[in-house]
């Protein structure tokens, strides 16, 4: 013990030394830039620092490394509170609450609660790493394929409360996202699922464009079509008062802020879960767990701001665990940071927990001293953050929209993704309206490829006893508890299976339908290819897809048939004030007053001039595009002075031209002029 506390305080003193302190800064400001980019995050900027760091010292090298990664997520929650629009997955289930809090005019708040949250877990997962390192071998290595996969199942039975009281909508948008991300080359057979005969379907679905399209769009949408700020500077409260409010929030929560962290650093630690999933557990445990969560979460709760953030915080030292012990990476920035390792000469494994026990400590200390100088960073800009909410959609949407589409390019940096984000954006802009809740569809497709990998490897391995192992039998019996609760609530609400069956009467036909029956001819077209697949390439999409054509055809048909007397009762407990038994896990919509034909409307111009962006990128490419669609934008949509668009227009080119294309040197997709230039040098005859 005394040789582990000599190497904690010497990590200490390492990582105080001015130069490296100097570096960790440097890393900090880099990590909150990326994090408040759309799409880019913390991969990339890890790649890019990577080669400045041949000439330091190990633990100079980590402590710019890791001040990046550490603090990337700091940044995440400032677009999905303040708009709604995530700009990452590891902030989606931040906008669930932040957002509502910002359109009631607790921006500040949710940001101040985000932060002290963020610096919470982050500083939780940093000491939960020094503290189990020296037995966390033995653990790790007890972690096999069955039990990724049970913690996989356990994951998916989170859309039980991600789904409100609305569970078979919330099953068929897990099952449709489950299927989504099958599609591509099947691992075991080679097979192809659902290509459509597209090379940029081959690897499957991108998560970026996904997930930009889901959350993000929707929201920018709605902002177009209601045509105002979201929210009005009278009705902010004082910045610097909400800060301090939301502070006081994550102190008063202190115990949702460790289960939540500690939910973060644990999962982080294993490898093979994706990192965004982390949120979608935690905010799940919380809607479980905390009293009257169920009647306020997804409302401005900031219970979820603080139970999302302090396990997104947490995970970077979880993660960091089995790249040391192991040198298998918890993440893929974790994949860049041990090749990081070997270029310094420091091999994962004993070496690491004995002759260079000095060094593990000092990025320890990395992660904390990084998590405390973002969130101070953070906090000290946050007043000028929250009063982004209060400009003008005219000011804001222009800017945001070119952001999201570079951000969504950032998927496979091919075309198919600028078009798989305007998929996703009409289809969940449609989810959002018709009330079927978007975050089932996110967490299916970030476990759906898991779960059959895993499924897979535990049925070669282990036969059928895999099924036995206590730590899948638990996790199991969970996940079906899980699943069963709102079937059971149901039945208890209505008095027994009798009343639940019996509450129906004649068919009622109405327009909102449409959706569910254009989502089981969908279903219907997809399973009729995959029955001509390979049959190990097609038993688990055939399992998925029947359930996804079940749940759906039992939501329409529970729709058609339910009666009309339980929706009286919901509007008239809402007419009230009260809290009503239907509750939409999802940000709740603000255009409802609006007449249907005029949503409509704008929501297709909106799209309009997402499909005009397009078109203009393909003839004369992205970055002349950008001053012209903020202008056009500015101009026809609000008449905006050309004092005000002209220098945005001029500043979004040059820090879009200077940031991506110069220093990140992202090779943007070919257009039509760029091509006839490209021709025009190599056949004119040189002078």
């Amino acid at each position: 013990m005394a040789e582990w506390l000599q190497a904690l305080g010497g990590g200490l003193f390492i990582i105080l030394e001015p130069h490296r302190l100097a570096l960790l800064w440097g890393g900090v400001l880099a990590g909150l830039a990326l994090g408040i980019l759309p799409g880019i995050g913390g991969v990339a900027g890890t790649a890019l620092l990577l080669p400045f760091t041949y000439s330091m010292d190990p633990a100079a090298a980590m402590a710019l490394l890791l001040g990046l990664a550490a603090t990337t997520t700091h940044g995440d929650p400032i677009s999905a509170i303040v708009l709604g629009a995530p700009g990452h997955a590891a902030s989606a289930a931040t906008a669930l609450d932040g957002y509502p809090m910002t359109k009631r005019g607790e921006g500040a708040r949710a940001l101040g609660a985000a932060y002290m949250s963020a610096l919470m877990g982050g500083l939780f997962g940093a000491v939960l790493m020094a503290v189990t390192l020296p037995m966390v071998r033995p653990l790790i290595l007890f972690i096999g394929s069955p039990e990724l996969l049970a913690l996989a199942v356990f994951g998916i039975s989170m859309v039980s409360v991600l789904s409100g009281s609305a569970p078979l909508r919330g099953l068929t948008g897990a099952c449709f996202g489950m299927m989504l991300a099958m599609i591509g080359s099947d691992p075991q057979t080679g097979t192809l699922r659902w290509t459509m005969d597209s090379l940029y379907l081959w690897e499957g679905l991108p998560l970026v464009p996904l997930t930009l399209g889901v959350f993000a769009l929707p929201e920018l949408c709605d902002l177009l079509v209601e045509r105002k700020a979201v929210v009005s500077a009278s009705e902010m409260e004082n910045n610097w008062k909400g800060l301090w409010q939301g502070t006081l929030d994550c102190f008063t929560h202190w115990w949702l802020n460790i289960r939540c962290a500690w939910i973060g650093s644990v999962i982080g630690a294993i490898p093979g879960i994706s990192a965004a999933v982390i949120d979608w557990i935690s905010y799940g445990h919380a809607l479980k767990t905390e009293k009257g969560a169920q009647q306020t979460f997804g409302k401005g709760d900031v219970r979820g701001v603080i139970a999302a953030e302090s396990a997104t915080c947490s995970r970077e030292g979880g993660a960091l665990v089995p790249t040391i012990v192991f040198g298998v990476p918890g993440s893929a920035g974790m994949a860049i940071l041990l090749g990081a390792f070997m270029m310094h000469g420091l091999v994962p494994g004993p070496d690491m927990l004995t002759k260079n026990l000095h060094i593990t400590y000092s990025m320890v200390w990395s992660i904390a001293i990084a998590n405390i100088l973002g969130s101070g960073l953070c906090y000290l800009f946050s007043s000028q953050f929250a009063k982004l909410a209060t400009l003008r959609y005219s000011l804001i949407l222009p800017v945001v929209l070119c952001m999201v589409y570079i951000g969504g390019f950032e998927g496979k940096r091919q075309w198919g993704d600028l078009y798989s984000l305007l998929f996703f954006g009409v289809l969940a802009w449609a989810m959002k309206h018709f009330k079927w809740p978007r975050p089932p569809l996110v967490l299916g497709f970030i476990l759906g490829g898991v779960l059959e990998r895993y499924m897979f490897i535990s049925i070669q391995r282990y036969g059928v006893t895999w099924m036995l192992r206590p730590l899948v039998v638990v996790m199991f019996t969970m996940s079906l508890l899980s699943l069963l609760r709102p079937f059971l609530q149901d039945m208890k609400a209505h008095g027994g299976l009798r009343g639940l069956l019996s509450d129906f009467h004649a068919p009622v036909f109405r327009w909102e339908q449409a959706f569910p029956a254009f989502l089981l001819i969908l279903f219907s077209v997809m399973m009729a290819e995959a029955f001509t697949w390979n049959f190990y390439a097609k038993i688990i999409p055939t399992i998925v897809g029947v359930g996804a054509i079940s749940f759906c055809g039992l939501s329409l048909l529970n729709d058609i048939f339910k009666s009309e007397n339980i929706k009286a009762k919901n509007l008239a407990a809402e007419a009230r004030g009260e809290v009503s038994e239907k509750i939409h896990m999802d940000i709740a919509s603000t255009i409802n007053h609006l007449p249907p034909l005029t949503i409509f409307l704008r929501g297709v111009i909106f799209f309009g001039w997402m499909v005009s962006f397009l078109c203009s990128m393909a003839l004369i490419g992205l970055i002349p595009t950008v001053p012209l669609f903020i202008v056009s934008f500015m101009r026809l949509e609000a008449k905006e002075s050309w004092k005000i668009v002209v220098p945005m227009a001029m500043i979004m080119c040059l820090f879009i031209y200077f940031l991506f294309d110069w220093l990140l040197a992202i090779p943007w997709p070919g257009s039509v002029l760029g091509d006839y230039w490209m021709w025009w040098k190599d056949h004119m005859p040189s002078a």
